[in-house]
């Protein structure tokens, strides 16, 4: 017991450091296309399947069978924003128009390291504790001053939102086929933007509109998961996430719909893993993530332009993000007793429509493919070394600029990310 009290001492010291460091990652929308490396190798499935203290960002359930174990590992993410302004709009600024200037502008910061942790410990044959540390985010975008002034005229442009979570988890196994896991997320998010300016007249606390610095919020929510052999070989996992219900960013009251309100949606999968051969596993998770659920995601833009909302009001313009529904496919196979091999793919359609590019020029979560890669080399009985790798496509998404009619905006996107991590079995 002391030693397991120690244990939790320096793991919970572990997350309050990471949870300072933050995190910048997009890929379905602002969640990650997957946690945890052995899961990353597998384009993010796992829900019925798991391999590694990550776990608990997928399916809490996992953690009863994957032992006593800690991993710890950093991805290098690097993805590549563009926006495009093209044609001639139908009126000026003289006439209440927001022209923005023609080109095209690439965003900077194309590289982020990401750390993650995990660590379980069998209480005994048929439960176990543990704490899972994983982040998202990718509203991310930091466009130069342009020779007309910025993106929206007002210097240097972009947002950046960070969000980290802490994940104690309690798994339990029922039986021999089935297990269940419950994990009480704490939330921390960072937020800032510049260069909105330009945006003052819309919003109703043009205070704290932009250039604010960085403010954070916390908040929670609670995942429940459950695992189950359902036949021979074949898994059935299934994992819903609650909505996060976060603190307000005070700083930020003029700019997100609800006076600064940034809830963090909901999510479920449901996965399915077939042992097709005693070391051969095939892996096909969906997951849906309402967005639609949070007003400051989902909000239209037209709630401004038709109906009047500013920015910041209970019903302003938010990113008009509709939701993702992501199915995942995986293929992982053990060639030897120290090396196995992993191949995935996943497709979910964006969730920026062509109607709300003028804003999304600060969020261009628009990637749809991902392809990835991973492998564990086993080095020795208590010690892995675990890698994943994955390109996601450039996507394009276009649309009229709404506050200038005749005026064509195109957000584009590709990414790249490579991932290590290490596990020590104890």
């Amino acid at each position: 017991m002391r030693k397991l009290v120690r244990q939790s001492t320096v793991f919970a010291c572990l997350a309050a450091g990471l949870a300072a460091t933050g995190v910048a990652q997009a890929t379905n929308g602002y969640f990650s296309h997957g946690y945890g490396t052995t899961s990353k190798g597998l384009a993010g499935a796992g829900a019925a399947y798991s391999q590694d203290t990550l776990a608990p960002a997928t399916n809490p359930a996992g953690m009863v069978n994957v032992g006593d174990r800690v991993d710890f590992g950093v991805a290098l993410f690097s993805p590549r924003r563009e926006y495009s302004v093209s044609g001639t709009p139908m009126c000026g600024f003289e006439q209440g128009c927001f022209p923005l200037e023609s080109g095209t502008v690439k965003s900077g910061s194309k590289a982020f390291l990401i750390p993650h942790f995990g660590w379980n410990r069998m209480l005994d044959d048929q439960s176990s504790i543990g704490l899972a540390i994983y982040g998202n985010g990718g509203m991310n975008t930091d466009y130069p001053v342009t020779p007309a002034g910025g993106t929206f005229y007002a210097g240097e442009a972009g947002v950046n939102l960070m969000q980290l979570f802490i994940a104690p988890t309690y798994s339990r196994q029922i039986n021999d086929t089935v297990s269940w896991g419950v994990t009480p997320v704490i939330a921390y998010q960072r937020f800032k933007a510049k260069g909105l300016g330009s945006f003052s007249d819309f919003s109703m606390d043009p205070a704290n509109l932009t250039d604010r610095g960085t403010d954070t919020s916390w908040g929670f929510g609670v995942r429940l998961g459950v695992q189950a052999e359902v036949g021979p070989g074949v898994h059935l996992g299934i994992a819903y996430q609650s909505k996060m219900f976060m603190d307000e960013f005070d700083n930020y009251s003029g700019l997100f719909a609800e006076q600064g309100d940034f809830d963090i949606p909901a999510n479920l999968t449901v996965g399915l893993a077939w042992d097709l051969t005693p070391t051969s596993t095939l892996l096909f998770d969906v997951q849906h993530i309402w967005y639609s659920n949070v007003d400051s995601v989902a909000n239209p833009f037209t709630n401004l332009t038709m109906e009047g909302q500013p920015l910041g009001a209970d019903n302003g313009p938010g990113f008009g993000w509709r939701d993702m529904t992501i199915a995942k496919v995986g293929y992982q196979w053990q060639n030897s007793p120290d090396w196995t091999w992993r191949l995935g793919y996943s497709y979910g359609k964006q969730p920026i429509r062509d109607s709300e590019v003028l804003f999304n020029i600060l969020a261009p979560g628009v990637m749809e493919h991902h392809v990835t890669f991973g492998f564990t080399r086993a080095l020795g009985a208590d010690n892995e070394l675990n890698f994943a790798a994955m390109y996601a496509p450039t996507k394009k998404v276009s649309g009229e600029n709404p506050l200038a009619p005749g005026q064509e905006i195109e957000l584009k996107m590709h990414q790249f990310e490579i991932e290590a991590s290490y596990a020590w079995k104890f």
